[in-house]
């Protein structure tokens, strides 16, 4: 057993997914499909304010890298998170941010 944090062989996997995770758009979305369960692009795109394309467009990233699962129905297609490690790594984060802020303050 080793000590390092990120085994070698995976620090690019590992870099690409912190990569992913850095759009802030992208954190939107996950943070909406977390609060409101399966979505289809247009729902998303009136729950965060953004264009249905560009909505499209990182859904698609998210969805190559199987953090998002797609399930088609009739001409919609359906988003939910896929990994569930998501909500934890972004409560994790958020805590950590919030207790720094706290000392700040």
């Amino acid at each position: 057993m080793t000590n390092q944090l990120i085994p070698p062989p995976l620090l690019k996997q590992v870099s690409r997914r912190f990569h992913l995770l850095s759009e802030p758009v992208r954190l939107q979305l996950l943070n909406q499909l977390h609060v409101g369960g399966e979505m289809n692009v247009q729902q998303l795109s009136e729950a965060t304010g953004q264009h249905q394309a560009n909505v499209s467009k990182h859904l698609k990233r998210l969805a190559e890298h199987n953090l998002v699962r797609r399930r088609k129905e009739g001409l919609y297609a359906f988003y939910s998170i896929a990994d569930p490690i998501l909500s934890a790594l972004c409560v994790l984060v958020c805590s950590q941010l919030q207790m720094e802020q706290a000392g700040h303050e």
